[in-house]
């Protein structure tokens, strides 16, 4: 994927830190949630209401996210090493799913305790249960 549509979609992410925390939010002035974040970021990559709204804080979605990113568009990462851009899909809790953004000063997410979208530095404190990329046009 060419450099410039890594840095967009990382940068795009960092625009939002600071925005309100929503779930279900999709709307930087009225709050986003983790899956908002990304949809954001992947703007011009995807359509909005591509990305699912059926979900609640805690459920069993890893199929479910899963199916999202398993097409043409997206490169599904094994053990390759983590670039700015990448999508994130971390397990906070059991049955809880999260998602961030990989830049080069950390990792963007909407962290529902502090209710805003923040800037975390790595080592992100879940373990990774699924990591994409957009692929370049």
């Amino acid at each position: 994927m060419p450099i410039d549509v890594r840095r967009e979609i990382a940068q795009r992410a960092l625009d939002l830190v600071g925005v309100p925390y929503k779930l279900g939010g999709r709307c930087p002035l009225a709050g986003l949630d983790c899956i908002g974040v990304v949809a954001l970021a992947l703007a011009g990559h995807i359509m909005p209401d591509e990305v699912p709204r059926d979900y609640t804080l805690r459920g069993e979605y890893l199929d479910r996210i899963s199916a999202f990113f398993d097409r043409a568009l997206f490169q599904n990462l094994g053990r390759e090493s983590m670039e700015s851009g990448d999508l994130l899909l971390c397990q906070t809790a059991p049955r809880q799913l999260h998602m961030a953004i990989l830049t080069d000063c950390g990792v963007v997410h909407a962290h529902a305790g502090l209710r805003r979208v923040v800037l975390t530095p790595l080592p992100l404190p879940w373990p990774l249960v699924g990591r994409w990329r957009v692929l370049g046009e």
